[in-house]
């Protein structure tokens, strides 16, 4: 008996260890793989956890056919897809907003969290199937991720296990219980959706991660906007530079826009944010703290991510919820 089948037996005596050996190592990409099709980091750990229930509880009905990998991505992806079903899992409207500058254009709201780089680390070493069209940064990067959100639950799943994950026609449709020819009309409408939504940006002018073009960019960007230098923060960016803000349906695209917006939100905080460096995404990022005007602290106010083109900013993606601060390790608070 092979070591393999002698932990699976183990697993299926009830020994938890033995699980874990079986799970553990596949554990941070399943929980990439949730994320992908929720957009919600919160949601993706709580969906790794319940594919891991049902997985523990499954063992008597896995025959060995497929990996422990492939079986994992198939009780995780029909979680996914359960909860994107189950209304009751996000909220329905979009929180109100103080009214903002009139937008370049608006867009449909799209419920997404930003995920951290931390995470990404400890994943197995598990290269994409031959028939992956995506590399693993280019899928992970937060224009990919938003694009996703835009189509429909099952296509969304079916593109990522094809051209993410590079699984192959059948093994897709045994996934999702369907048949090949269901697969491959979703991967076609799927494909062109996508291609509809993603930016028109240069995929090979992206700055290397943590190369000296993109230090300087970031803490020249850094400087303006705790300094509350918001011309020096719009010289950075390209002509055509675009800022997001998931929910919220707008999109400030060019110059103009942008700096209408900025010194519109400055105007109404009163005081430059502080911000302190992490990434997301595999992109630079920001947790960005607000000064309390009576207490000498900072305190939570979002979460900016940045996408960079050669030595411009050609995005600003904007987070406002805090509570995905923990995730990042950001402090609570900061001390003036």
């Amino acid at each position: 008996m092979r070591e393999s089948e002698r932990i699976l037996a183990r697993a299926r005596a009830g020994d938890e260890d033995a699980f874990s050996e079986l799970t553990d190592p596949y554990r941070r990409e399943v929980q990439l793989h949730c994320y992908r099709i929720v957009g919600s980091v919160q949601d993706a750990e709580d969906l790794v956890q319940e594919t891991l229930l049902a997985a523990w509880r499954g063992l008597g009905g896995f025959q060995g056919r497929s990996s422990v990998r492939t079986w994992l991505y198939r009780i995780a992806t029909n979680r996914c897809l359960n909860a994107l079903r189950d209304s009751g899992r996000r909220p329905q409207e979009v929180p109100p907003m103080v009214k903002p500058p009139e937008p370049t254009r608006r867009t449909e709201p799209i419920w997404l969290e930003p995920y951290p780089d931390a995470l990404l680390g400890g994943m197995a070493d598990v290269a994409p199937g031959p028939e992956a069209r995506y590399e693993t940064r280019e899928a992970i990067a937060l224009a990919f991720v938003t694009a996703l959100q835009h189509l429909p639950p099952r296509q969304r799943a079916v593109l990522v296990l094809r051209d993410v994950l590079g699984f192959n026609t059948a093994e897709t449709a045994d996934m999702l219980d369907s048949s090949e020819a269901s697969v491959k009309g979703a991967l076609q409408r799927a494909r062109a959706a996508l291609a509809a939504h993603l930016p028109a940006g240069d995929r090979e002018g992206t700055s290397l991660p943590d190369s000296p073009c993109e230090r300087e960019l970031v803490r020249r960007f850094a400087d303006a906007v705790e300094g509350g230098d918001i011309e020096s923060i719009v010289s950075l960016l390209t002509d055509d530079a675009r800022l997001t803000m998931p929910p919220y349906p707008f999109e400030y695209q060019g110059h103009a826009a942008i700096g209408a917006f900025l010194r519109d939100r400055a105007g109404m905080r009163g005081a430059p944010l502080r911000l302190v460096p992490t990434r997301a995404n595999g992109q630079p990022a920001f947790g960005c703290y607000l000064p309390d005007s009576q207490e000498a602290v900072a305190r939570p106010y979002g979460l900016m991510v940045l996408t960079l083109e050669r030595d411009r900013l050609a995005a600003i993606t904007w987070f406002g919820d805090s509570s995905v601060f923990s995730y990042f390790g950001l402090p609570r608070s900061l001390r003036r």
